[in-house]
């Protein structure tokens, strides 16, 4: 399946229809994270994390990290 987050120089495009939900998706646009989950009735939520230290330590990471990063991050500021 394809990645239902592109990333542009004009800004990010997302294909709601090729999420899954209930799952998470992120995104790294202008030094800022940009996470996306589509609920059961299709509603499309969107967060962003503009702290420097998760950005630098999500850019850093091996990718199947990257989600307990983002998971650990949400718990912590009770987003969920």
């Amino acid at each position: 399946m394809d990645y239902p987050i592109i990333v542009e120089p004009e800004g990010v495009k997302i294909k709601s229809e090729k999420m899954e939900v209930d799952k998470m998706y992120y995104c790294i646009y202008q030094e800022k994270i940009l996470l996306f989950y589509k609920e059961q009735n299709e509603m499309l939520n969107c967060y962003e994390i503009e702290e420097k230290d998760i950005v630098e330590e999500v850019k850093q990471s091996k990718s199947e990290d990257i989600e307990k990063i983002l998971q650990t991050y949400i718990e912590k500021k009770n987003l969920d």
